[in-house]
């Protein structure tokens, strides 16, 4: 069984992930938050962190597709209680650290080159390849005290070559000039793996339902 979510620790994560694509900060919904996303594939997003009344109520008012609901718990304590119209999507793990990331003497290879960026909290670092290529990607945002990795993507020709272990630690290196050394993600299936190798530790489940799109 899984401790106790911090509400604090999920509307820092969730602000995180708004400042990330320039949506506004997360507002507080009952005893979750909601965010305004306005993508055509996901309208709102109803994050809880745990699974409650409000959680449930929210069940059966909403009636629309594209409208996310998800709780820190598995998929396990959802399925007696969720209406057969909602359908899960793949399962999501939130992960912390507060050690230093274990890369090993993790290097770029001479056929990559860095590229990094600010927008106010938000850093960016790209690895390109000498032509320009993009190889893989990440972003840190840092929030009271938090430091989220958010979107940490390596493009398949150019995966298993050590450059999301690189990425992950210059990501750090900007934590920790920062004097943040609490890390966050939300990570996915084929994503646990390499965070766990990292030393990464499960903070918990992340389920996600979604209303099927009644025209598909």
């Amino acid at each position: 069984m899984q401790t106790e979510v911090s509400s604090v620790v999920v509307e820092k994560w969730l602000k995180a992930w708004s400042l990330s694509r320039g949506l506004a900060c997360p507002v507080q919904y009952k005893s979750g938050f909601k965010v305004h996303v306005h993508d055509e594939k996901q309208k709102i997003r109803y994050v809880f962190p745990k699974l409650d009344d409000n959680f449930i109520q929210l069940l059966n008012d909403v009636d629309e597709p594209h409208v996310f609901l998800k709780v820190c718990t598995g998929p396990g304590e959802l399925k007696n209680v969720i209406p057969r119209k909602w359908m899960f999507q793949p399962q999501g793990y939130m992960m912390a650290c507060r050690a230093m990331i274990n890369a090993g003497n993790a290097s770029l290879d001479r056929a990559y080159k860095l590229e990094s960026a600010q927008n106010n909290s938000v850093f960016t670092i790209r690895i390109l390849t000498q032509t320009g290529e993009l190889a893989a990607s990440g972003h840190l945002v840092l929030v009271d005290g938090l430091a989220v990795y958010d979107r940490i993507k390596t493009e398949s020709k150019h995966r298993r070559k050590g450059l999301a272990m690189y990425l992950m630690k210059e990501l750090e290196k900007i934590a920790l000039s920062k004097g943040v050394f609490n890390n966050f993600l939300v990570a996915t299936e084929e994503g646990k793996s390499l965070y766990e190798f990292l030393g990464w530790q499960l903070y918990s489940l992340y389920t996600t339902i979604v209303i099927a799109n009644k025209n598909s």
